[in-house]
């Protein structure tokens, strides 16, 4: 039983991605509205309750059928 090492895989985790992009976009959404510092971080917290229904809804269960 010498050192055996399993080689742990790195899967992409495609839910981080969605959430990246609600994010991002969010931002730049509230960037557009030209109205203050508070909107463009209203908008990124928007964007990501987006993407988190998003996930949570239609991502999830993609794999059931």
């Amino acid at each position: 039983m010498a050192h055996h090492h399993q080689e742990e895989k790195k899967e992409f985790n495609v839910t981080n991605l969605y959430y990246l992009v609600g994010l991002v976009f969010g931002l730049m959404t509230g960037a557009v509205l030209e109205v203050g510092i508070k909107w463009i971080i209203v908008g990124g917290v928007l964007g990501l309750l987006t993407a988190l229904l998003f996930v949570a809804v239609f991502v999830r269960g993609r794999g059931q059928h």
